[in-house]
């Protein structure tokens, strides 16, 4: 007899002894995982449990889980996935935004007064107005795009008088940027301040190329008010004719003012035509080509 209660003794040691030595190695991995900790549960006596990760965890009740709270559990977490699957997840498309107008048109040619496709912006102020005419006037890209309209009126010799070489060029570039810059402040600022006009080109963007060629061509003669509506495009009209007049004060008066006011004025016309159809295409172009590089 003696012999039997010195063994469940011994036992009941060396199981004494096991749990507290296993409850220490939990605590231990407990302190240096602290994610473990989601997964470890106390019985009623204290002692803790562990579970593995993605498995439930073992409930205290002596009696266990009832079959109907598993399956509940079960259904839900099979719904949970099913709709996570089955729910539309975003496209995240690289041509989200291939369609947008960049600042400059093959990193020379001021675009600033462009607006994307189905944008809508709120009306200019004066100030802005005025700041837009600035940045097309005095960009650096406009100095270079200026600097080629120079470079092809010196080639056709379009000024005698003007001469050929660097004297000749230097001529040219003086008139042509003066040009540039006088048309850019009445088309974009002075005129549309005083009729209350959105001197911006609003893209197309949208349509067969015909179509879209028309349209950019078109706004030479439509534009939108400050408010949003269409009105006859005064600004273009009126602004690119007044900086015409204003050139007959450096231009040299040895030929007819009039017939040269009448070509300049047109040729104005004529280049904002070409740039909103470069406008117009642009982003299509930017996108197809250089993969909106620029």
């Amino acid at each position: 007899m003696s012999g039997r209660y010195s063994m469940k003794f011994l036992i009941g040691v060396l199981l004494t002894a096991s749990a507290g030595f296993t409850s220490r190695l939990i605590a231990q991995e407990l302190q240096t995982n602290p994610a473990i900790q989601e997964n470890v549960v106390t019985d009623d006596a204290g002692n803790c449990q562990a579970s593995t990760s993605g498995s439930p965890q073992v409930s205290a009740d002596p009696q266990g889980p009832s079959p109907s709270k598993t399956t509940s559990d079960s259904s839900a977490a099979q719904d949970r996935t099913v709709s996570k699957i089955d729910s539309p997840q975003p496209k995240i498309s690289p041509d989200d935004h291939s369609e947008q107008q960049t600042k400059r048109i093959l990193w020379i040619i001021p675009n600033y007064r462009s607006v994307s496709a189905d944008t809508h912006l709120p009306p200019l102020s004066s100030k802005e107005k005025f700041w837009l005419a600035t940045q097309d006037s005095f960009d650096y890209s406009n100095f270079i795009y200026q600097g080629m309209l120079a470079g092809v009126a010196m080639a056709g010799k379009s000024e005698p008088s003007f001469g050929q070489g660097a004297s000749g060029y230097g001529n040219y570039f003086a008139h042509t940027f003066a040009d540039g810059t006088i048309e850019n402040y009445m088309v974009e600022a002075v005129v549309p301040t005083l009729t209350k006009e959105d001197p911006r080109y609003y893209t197309l963007g949208h349509g067969g190329f015909f179509k879209r060629t028309g349209y950019a061509m078109s706004r030479l003669l439509i534009t939108r008010k400050d408010s949003g509506d269409r009105t006859f495009n005064l600004s273009e009209v009126i602004g690119a004719g007044a900086a015409s007049g204003i050139s007959n004060t450096y231009y040299s008066a040895d030929t007819n003012v009039w017939v040269k006011t009448y070509q300049r004025w047109l040729n104005q016309l004529v280049q904002d035509a070409a740039s909103n159809i470069a406008k117009e295409f642009w982003p299509d172009i930017n996108r197809a080509l250089f993969r909106n590089k620029f």
